[in-house]
């Protein structure tokens, strides 16, 4: 678990945060979802540290290293609804905390010696990739069921949380080679389709959108619906479309980030 993990604060803008870093090679930012940095998160992440590559988890919100619970779900929950660091309900504006996760990639990349970054966003964090890509060295962006803006009527269904001049920017430096992976289960209404319709009609083949059927969730997860493709619903198992999708994340990393 995190005692694997070396423990840091990373300061940016005068915002420090715990961050947890861990591995060689080339760097990965996993983003946790809500309720925080739980073993679930901490699982994928050793997924990701086994393959070859150094991961660092940023603490947003949450416990790091805390189990979920549904009063502890709510808090977090809570917190990023009102936590000027987050704009839940922008459709066209991305969170201020994409600021510090950019620096963030600069950080790795130079700890890293200069190498590509790849980020993972789970959940509310899913759609701070797409801002993050505006650093030219995040070159391996993974949207796994990115939930916000919170799909409240039909353009925040479609929104990817992002300013006009962020989403320009993703089109163009997909345009020129870089690729889009995200994951969703089939029927999370948190991550509706329309969403990956937005990135499907404007990326191309630039985009691969995994979505797999609900009833392959894992049934002990405490989630109401299934949603956490890489984490909670995931069932770890070999032939499973959960874990198969988890091994196209980490393989979709490599590619991108082990690439002569």
């Amino acid at each position: 678990m995190l005692r694997d993990y070396s423990e840091q604060t990373f300061t940016h803008a005068g915002k420090a945060k715990r961050i947890f870093v861990r591995g060689r090679g080339p760097a990965v930012i996993v983003i946790h979802e809500i309720p925080g940095i739980t073993p679930h998160v901490v699982r994928f992440a050793d997924w990701v540290v086994d393959a070859g590559l150094r991961v660092y988890l940023p603490e947003l919100v949450g416990t790091a290293g805390r189990q979920p619970s549904p009063g502890y779900v709510a808090m977090s929950i809570a917190t990023i609804c009102v936590s000027r660091e987050f704009a839940v309900l922008a459709a066209d504006r991305s969170s201020p905390v994409t600021d510090w996760l950019r620096a963030l990639v600069r950080h790795a990349q130079v700890e890293s010696d200069g190498t590509r970054v790849g980020a993972v966003g789970m959940c509310f964090s899913g759609n701070f990739v797409l801002a993050m890509m505006l650093e030219h060295g995040l070159v391996a962006p993974v949207l796994a069921q990115p939930s916000l803006p919170f799909p409240l009527g039909a353009r925040r269904k479609r929104a990817l949380h992002l300013t006009l001049a962020e989403w320009s920017c993703v089109k163009q430096r997909c345009a020129t080679g870089v690729k889009v992976l995200a994951l969703r289960f089939s029927g999370d209404l948190a991550c509706p389709p329309e969403r990956f319709d937005t990135l499907r009609r404007a990326l191309g083949d630039a985009f691969e959108g995994i979505e797999i059927d609900d009833r392959y969730a894992n049934p002990r997860s405490r989630n109401p619906q299934p949603h956490a493709v890489l984490t909670a619903d995931l069932i770890d198992r070999d032939g499973e479309p959960t874990r198969e999708a988890a091994r196209r994340v980490v393989a979709f990393l490599r590619e991108q980030l082990l690439a002569a």
